[in-house]
């Protein structure tokens, strides 16, 4: 349990650069028995307690271009229910997990599925999507049975206040967008080609990373609007000779799986691939592509980075986990919908949805940093401010993160990234 301020915690994240980026920003209700809740929760200490479990699902990929992510995000929900239950669960009822896939975007047909069936299972809250292109085909169905929706990883703009069932513990791509135009600034570069797929994800970062190098007197040679290119291509050998032949200092490759076949073909291109910058679409591993051909390349993904301690419980729950991103952000979404629960005192969709700003630490109240900890002080009585793995500040009035971290990391001889700094971030 910590007592300190936001700000204190903030600023004692290892490695963080103290730079403020602007950014622009149903299930049924469960029984109540007191005699079975060790928890007993309830706003303001009030006795409380469900017979129902709360049914906590997940819509994250296994399939699709972004399968990469589902891995480290399945082991932070499966971490945090770990944690959850094993501390009495809510309301004296141990947590209910439901996995389901989410695919891609370009197979809505697989997320809309698993919707379904997270509905048919009783779902209360479902952690997900990855993709904000596959929560906007899913995300009507979900907030329309009143069901709670947090994404951990969804970045777009116009999820900003969608709904009220509708929260995220990542930051809109605002905060990512200032983060990686800055870095490109601060690198030295003056002309700035953006290659980028035509979707929301892609075009609404982009908007942001062009107005970004633009404010700071950096030129955007090729990537503008109408100069997208569709997702699921096979081949970029247009667009690469079209961007290469700007003469940009850097290239920003803003796309997911994509990558694997554009990086070669700048490199036929003659285009120095250390000057390219990925986005947390693509900031990955790229074991099988010619070693050393991304050293030197940076990448951006949103969220503090996970430290040796929480891997290590993470590794615990998947020893084969290679990759962490958005795991952190997973883990805090999850606690964050049981202690609303607690609070509330019952384990439902409206009662989740009533109590989760609160215990993020909009109303202000005690730091803890442990699901344990946190119900100790709901049960006295207390206000809280859950201090998670992510180093997000309390929804705002969007449900968005007041505030954020972005990662930035450097790909080394053998393709692989590793964290060297973090970028602070305000949501307005």
């Amino acid at each position: 349990m910590k007592r300190t301020t936001h700000a204190a915690r903030l600023a004692a994240l290892a490695g963080a650069t103290a730079l403020v980026l602007a950014a622009c920003g149903g299930g049924g209700n469960g029984s109540t028995d007191d005699e079975t809740s060790p928890s007993t929760g309830g706003e303001n200490g009030e006795a409380g307690g469900g017979g129902d479990p709360l049914v906590i699902g997940t819509l994250l990929p296994v399939t699709g271009s972004l399968a990469y992510l589902g891995p480290p995000e399945i082991a932070g929900v499966d971490l945090a229910i770990e944690e959850i239950n094993a501390a009495g669960g809510t309301n004296g009822v141990p947590v209910k997990p439901e996995h389901t896939d989410s695919g891609d975007a370009e197979n809505l047909a697989v997320a809309q599925q698993s919707v379904n069936d997270l509905i048919s299972r009783g779902a209360h809250v479902v952690i997900g999507a990855a993709s904000s292109s596959v929560t906007y085909g899913i995300i009507d169905t979900v907030v329309e049975a009143e069901i709670v929706q947090i994404s951990p990883a969804n970045t777009s703009p116009g999820l900003s206040g969608y709904s009220p069932f509708y929260f995220r513990t990542a930051p809109p791509d605002s905060v990512q967008g200032s983060a990686l135009g800055n870095l490109i600034v601060q690198d030295g570069h003056k002309r700035v080609g953006i290659l980028v797929f035509n979707d929301d994800y892609g075009t609404g970062l982009r908007d942001v990373v062009q107005s970004t190098l633009e404010s700071n007197g950096v030129e955007v040679t090729y990537g503008a609007e109408g100069q997208e290119f569709a997702p699921k291509q096979t081949n970029y050998e247009s667009e690469v000779q079209a961007v290469v032949s700007t003469n940009p200092d850097a290239i920003a490759v803003i796309a997911f799986d994509e990558t694997k076949v554009i990086v070669p073909q700048l490199v036929q291109a003659g285009f120095d691939t250390s000057k390219l910058y990925f986005v947390d679409g693509n900031t990955a591993a790229y074991p099988d592509l010619d070693a050393g051909i991304l050293e030197g390349a940076k990448g951006t993904i949103p969220g503090a980075n996970p430290s040796d301690e929480f891997r290590a419980r993470l590794l615990e729950v998947d020893p084969d986990l290679t990759d962490y991103a958005y795991a952190a952000e997973s883990y805090d979404a999850t606690i964050l919908a049981a202690l609303a629960a607690v609070r509330g005192g019952a384990n439902d969709s409206q009662t989740v949805r009533d109590n989760l700003a609160a215990v993020s630490g909009a109303d202000g109240g005690e730091e803890c940093s442990t699901f344990a900890d946190c119900v100790e002080l709901l049960d006295a009585g207390e206000d809280i401010t859950f201090v998670g793995q992510s180093g997000i500040g309390p929804f705002n009035e969007d449900n968005d993160p007041s505030e954020a971290y972005v990662g930035v990391y450097v790909y080394d001889a053998e393709n692989q990234v590793s964290w060297t700094e973090a970028v602070f971030g305000e949501v307005s």
